[in-house]
């Protein structure tokens, strides 16, 4: 019997992974400091929400942008609907703040004033550093209803001012005037330290040592109060999908300098500024109150990455550090052991260094001819763009692919791009209506008769960033496999477009194969469950937002296959209903971003792996180049098994998500278990070397 099936919504359900980060600031078992690195990640992940999937329901709802799959009503409604979650988190945030984090600072003799200390012993400093170090740099401009006078730019922090002119003769004494002071953290830190006193050491907000002086910066002034408040813009451009490469190239040039104009989406105020103060700048400024949400005290939370350590016995979280493999030393060819057997690198439990070095030995074997790469989102300074230039001026054919439609990174994006071109690469840009989120290489060999050598490609779940390599958890795969190889070559041949209809014999790529033979896996996976048989599946990804590939889960739990979820993010599937009853989901947030897609399928007790770079959101599965790659290597496969399941035991960073999207820890002490599957599994790397 057909039965309707159920989703979350999208947005919904990412703030419930977003709540997922802000449960790690309260972990009393982590460092003080990584429980503020916390705040900050959410308060962070927190705006770019608003900048990019809030204004696009906002401008649905105020009907400028065309209805597509939302009508005008349920975007009102879903945007009321994430304000009312939104302004529940900031009351735990500002709970777990307030009640947590600055108690336990103290405890460690940090004291972070959170407004003008009453200790006579700094109140002097401050003066002197607010005259000498920030007054230079304040510039009150006047508000008023009439005429708009400043702009408020995107994400900075503002305070805005009430006061009134003193008495003069004949004057109107109350006469009530604002002004706004954008705050000059750019010049000055947001966080100042001062004197340390005894054992105790001080930190202070730049807008509270303002504040504690506002009154010499209006002289003829009484000033009633002041707050802070910012302005979040949509950011999210609009790019021709069907233009050429030129007039791409021309686009982000000149669309990505109106995100800091872009319409209004958000106006955060200081939630204890009054009502008429409010209402005032509200109507000088021409906001939208449905674009109005509360913020703490001090807004900008995501600042708090920078908060100073004054105290060097307050120690950071010791990370693990990468592993460098004995087999792939410096002194040894890792063209050599690939040409041998299949090589899977875990980031950053595993240096990155080994991928750099697997480009520099391209870069000086005589055979090597080609080298091909994707790239989506580039490191500053980048080693691997660096080594890609080296190879070109060594004179090897470079071919490297950017995506200059990765969203935040398109102008980085293309001025990498044009400085690989003045290096002699080979640079291909974005396809008409696609993203190319693959990431892969290849390297191409031939000996001086032109005869074809053993060649080799890379297939990976992350970017070929070095920097996001130490934080983000991503696995890759070096193989000799000439099948993937080939299909490898194809795949490039198809982003050159000169081949419009690639036929892949083992890569699994997004908009080809890939759709029909998920469909193939799933489908054998409920065969065997309705023969008696054991139907086993276990995906690992960020998001899982694709109805079709949820309707095709639920069918599959109906048929008895037992499915686990490992979904850091977004995760519309709704488990805990008839439907789903064989599902469960399983969150995990720690040190480092889960970001790793790797998919399992029993096979009857002969597992089929895969691992890749896309998730099962519509976008990655209808609308991307992806590309998927099996693990052939019997000792990888198992590996990558033992992997899953050491991240499905873990109980002291992992949830379950419920049928309410809630994060119910697994074990009902989860500060005092020992099962951490990030560090687990980095011992269980360790022992393996």
């Amino acid at each position: 019997m057909d039965m309707e099936y159920q989703f979350f919504n999208r947005d919904i359900s990412w703030l419930s992974f977003n709540y997922r980060v802000l449960m790690e600031a309260a972990d009393p078992t982590l460092p003080i400091y990584e429980r503020i690195n916390f705040i900050s990640i959410y308060s962070s992940n927190l705006e770019e929400f608003y900048k990019i999937r809030v204004a696009n329901h906002k401008a649905i709802a105020t009907g400028k942008t065309p209805e597509d799959e939302e009508s005008v009503q349920s975007a009102i409604e879903l945007v009321d609907e994430i304000n009312r979650e939104v302004n529940r988190q900031l009351d735990v945030r500002i709970s777990i703040y307030e009640e947590k984090i600055l108690p336990t600072l103290v405890k460690h003799h940090i004291i972070f004033y959170q407004g003008y200390p009453t200790e006579s012993f700094h109140q002097e400093y401050i003066r002197n550093f607010f005259r000498e170090e920030i007054f230079p740099y304040l510039a009150p401009v006047p508000v008023s209803k009439d005429r708009i006078i400043s702009f408020l730019r995107d994400n900075r922090l503002y305070l805005a001012v009430r006061l009134f002119r003193k008495a003069l003769p004949k004057e109107d004494p109350r006469r009530t005037e604002y002004f706004v002071m954008k705050l000059p953290y750019s010049k000055v830190p947001r966080f100042i330290e001062l004197p340390k006193i005894g054992k105790n050491y001080y930190l202070m907000f730049i807008e509270d040592i303002i504040k504690a002086n506002i009154d010499t910066i209006f002289p003829g002034y009484e000033v009633d109060s002041s707050y802070c408040i910012k302005i979040s813009r949509d950011a999210d451009i609009l790019i021709d999908d069907t233009a050429n490469s030129s007039e791409l190239i021309e686009q982000v040039r000149t669309k990505v300098k109106k995100r800091k104009i872009g319409a209004v989406c958000r106006f955060v105020y200081d939630r204890s500024m009054p009502k008429d103060f409010l209402d005032f700048l509200v109507d000088a400024y021409h906001i939208d109150r449905n674009e109005l949400v509360p913020g703490d005290k001090h807004l900008n939370l995501e600042d708090l990455k920078n908060l100073p350590n004054p105290n060097p016995n307050v120690l950071p979280l010791r990370k693990p550090q990468p592993l460098k493999l004995t087999c792939l030393d410096e002194n040894e060819s890792i063209f050599n052991y690939v040409a041998k057997r299949d090589l899977l690198l875990y980031y950053p439990y595993h240096s990155f260094d080994h991928f750099i070095h697997f480009l520099y030995e391209a870069v000086h074997d005589p055979e090597v001819k080609e080298i091909m790469v994707t790239q989506y989102r580039v490191a500053d300074n980048s080693a691997v763009i660096n080594t890609l230039i080296a190879a070109a001026q060594n004179g090897k054919k470079v071919t490297v692919f950017v995506e200059l439609k990765a969203r935040f990174d398109e102008e980085h994006n293309l001025a990498t791009a044009q400085m690989m071109q003045a290096a002699g690469i080979n640079i291909l840009y974005s396809l008409p209506k696609l993203k190319v989120h693959a990431k892969v290489a290849l390297v191409l060999r031939k000996d001086a008769q032109n005869h074809k050598l053993t060649s080799y490609a890379y297939i990976s779940t992350g970017n070929f960033n070095e920097k996001t390599a130490t934080l983000y958890a991503d696995c890759g795969l070096f193989t000799s496999n000439p099948v993937l190889v080939n299909d490898l070559k194809q795949l490039f041949r198809t982003l050159q477009g000169r081949c419009e209809t690639p036929v892949f014999k083992r890569l699994l790529v997004a908009r080809f194969n890939l759709m029909p033979e998920l469909n193939r896996l799933i489908d054998h996976e409920i065969a065997l469950a309705m023969e008696g048989k054991e139907g086993r599946i276990i995906l690992k990804m960020n998001a899982l937002q694709d109805p079709y590939m949820i309707t095709r889960l639920y069918e599959a739990s109906q048929a008895g296959v037992q499915i686990d979820l490992i979904v850091r993010g977004i995760c519309c599937l709704i488990p805990g209903q008839t439907y789903s009853r064989n599902i469960h989901v399983t969150r995990i947030v720690d040190t480092f971003l889960e970001h790793a897609r790797v998919w399992y399928f029993g096979n009857d007790k002969h597992p089929k792996l895969f691992l890749g770079s896309p998730d099962w959101m519509r976008r990655n599965l209808y609308r991307r180049i992806e590309a998927v790659t099996p693990v052939l290597d019997k000792e990888l496969k198992q590996e990558l098994t033992d992997m899953l399941h050491i991240q499905l035991s873990d109980k002291r960073k992992a949830c379950f998500v419920d049928e309410h999207l809630h994060n119910k820890w697994k074990s009902p002490h989860p500060f005092t278990e020992k099962e951490r599957s990030q560090y687990a599994f980095y011992e269980y790397l360790k022992e393996r070397l």
